[in-house]
């Protein structure tokens, strides 16, 4: 009887302790994938200010930049012009027309009032805007590729943007699938500025 109760009280401590186990195991894998998800949150609005900032350098320069400095420049003292365009079309003596155009330049705007307003971002601090967010004490910067591609024959403009140390460790370069790859924005070879989160 006697041992019959020990091996009782040894069952049902090991049962408490494994239940305990389990139940840290799981509440540690869900605090992970929370963490995890906050984090690739942060990393994704960093990513979007990062595309807003490129889309407006093509714009203005006709070509993306791979460079920091020039784009962090152009956030801070780069310009957008306001034009206005008139089309004129004139009905030719033969019946064919003519279209001309007429831009007028009406003003400028900061791109940084226009793109990182405070209203927008109100804590935008443009020292940390190429660093990814959760990594402050080792500063990983965001890679950042531009260049031209021939599509059809035409020459055209390409960016992509990358986080070099994803914080899922699932998210791998070598993956097949583009959304199971760090998040990044863009392509090397398709034209298009898109997300692997959208």
């Amino acid at each position: 009887m006697e041992k019959t109760k020990i091996i009782s009280i040894s069952f049902l401590v090991l049962s408490l302790l494994l239940a305990g186990f389990l139940g840290n195991s799981i509440y540690t894998s869900i605090d992970n994938a929370d963490r995890i998800e906050r984090m690739e949150g942060q990393i994704i609005d960093k990513l979007i200010m990062i595309r807003d900032a490129q889309i407006g350098y093509q714009a203005v320069n006709g070509q993306y930049t791979s460079d920091w400095g020039k784009l962090k420049n152009f956030v801070d003292s780069g310009q957008f012009f306001l034009t206005s365009k008139i089309e004129h079309i004139i009905t030719l003596d033969y019946g064919a027309d003519s279209v001309y155009i007429e831009i007028d330049t009406l003003g400028t705007v900061a791109v940084r009032d226009s793109l990182f307003s405070a209203a927008k971002y109100p804590r935008f601090d443009l020292t940390t805007f190429s660093f990814v967010p959760g990594y402050e004490e080792e500063q990983v910067e965001f890679e950042m590729w531009a260049d031209k591609i021939e599509k059809s024959n035409v020459k055209v403009d390409v960016v992509e943007v990358w986080n070099p140390r994803p914080v899922d460790p699932k998210r791998k370069e070598d993956n097949e699938a583009r959304t199971k790859k760090p998040l990044r924005f863009g392509s090397r070879t398709s034209i298009t500025t898109a997300g692997n989160w959208e």
